[in-house]
């Protein structure tokens, strides 16, 4: 007698060890599923991280790569063209902006600042707007609510995937050319440490030869 309650212990011993078994495959298959369909992290905002420039995906093998930095041109808001080589002799500031960027902002009156300081004999100064069709209407009250006064464009393809190479499409973006054309330096974002570096890479271009 005892030992068949020895065995009626046994199996229900393994039936529990089963049971328990099956309710761990269960936990972990609902565990896999829900991580398996959880939503992953909401993409960050073209606003904040731009993926591309007017359409034109940052970083896309069909832009033009051929011309030459001197070549790369804008075309301004009255739509004439420029290019790099026409300001041949000046040192030149391009700034790479949208009316929806919060540092664009602090950066914008700076800029302005140099322009003055140094003057437009010496140094130029051209907002590039890279905010796409949807933020152009907004650029008239941008201008006039920060006083622009400098002159305003759409940058080429090749001006595009030059300057934004490398990156995630950060804005703003500025870069700085000396005298003979040479990209001294390009900064991403405005905070004092590259206030600080700005100043000073512009310093160097205007003082070139």
């Amino acid at each position: 007698m005892a030992g068949f309650h020895f065995l009626v212990s046994r199996v229900k011993s393994c039936t529990e060890t089963m049971q328990l078994g099956r309710l761990i495959l269960i936990l972990l298959s609902i565990t896999l599923l829900t991580t398996s369909c959880k939503r992953s992290a909401a993409p960050v905002s073209v606003a904040e991280n731009p993926s591309s420039v007017n359409g034109v995906q940052i970083g896309s093998s069909t832009l033009p790569r051929a011309k030459a930095l001197e070549d790369m041109s804008w075309t301004k808001l009255d739509g004439f063209e420029q290019k790099l080589r026409d300001l041949r002799g000046k040192a030149v500031i391009l700034d790479f902006w949208a009316t929806y960027c919060k540092p664009c902002l602090e950066e914008i009156p700076h800029l302005m600042e140099l322009e003055k300081k140094y003057g437009k004999e010496n140094l130029v100064l051209v907002g590039l707007h890279v905010g796409g069709d949807e933020d152009r209407p907004k650029i008239p009250e941008f201008v006039e609510r920060l006083g622009i006064g400098y002159t305003l464009g759409i940058p080429e393809l090749a001006l595009q995937e030059f300057v934004f190479a490398g990156t995630k499409g950060e804005i703003p973006q500025t870069a700085v050319f000396d005298r003979r054309g040479n990209m001294v330096a390009k900064f991403i974002g405005f905070d004092p440490e590259t206030k600080s570096k700005l100043d000073e890479a512009v310093s160097t271009a205007v003082q070139s030869k």
